[in-house]
């Protein structure tokens, strides 16, 4: 292949950058339906800061705690892991491909006891 002289001394491209990593799985987060914005503290709790994160692992958050427990006792990356049921799904989810996500069933929890 003949390359004209002017593009023979072209810089290479930047290489695109790692995707980030999801805040609870550790997995790759891409861009798309797979992925979710999750605040640490609940915006109804006066939360604002936001994390990228996957959609399963977010959904799998929200079905383990009330907004009230997140804001309280799970408000930072490590309490969540630390909690057993968390950290099952982690194990679980860590062989699944970072666009994975279950939707054959719901992830279910008994609000009324909050």
């Amino acid at each position: 292949m003949v390359v004209p002289r002017r593009l023979r001394n072209l810089p290479e491209p930047p290489a695109s950058p790692a995707p980030p990593t999801c805040a609870l799985c550790g997995r790759p987060v891409l861009p798309g339906p797979s992925a979710d914005e999750h605040h640490l503290v609940p915006r109804s709790q006066g939360g604002k800061e936001k994390t990228l994160i996957h959609r399963i692992c977010h959904r799998k958050i929200h079905s383990v705690f009330s907004e009230r427990e997140l804001a309280e006792r799970f408000n930072t990356w490590a309490a969540l892991r630390a909690h057993p049921e968390i950290a099952s799904f982690i194990r679980w989810v860590a062989g699944k491909p970072p666009t994975f996500y279950d939707n054959s069933h719901r992830m279910k929890r008994d609000r009324s006891a909050d």
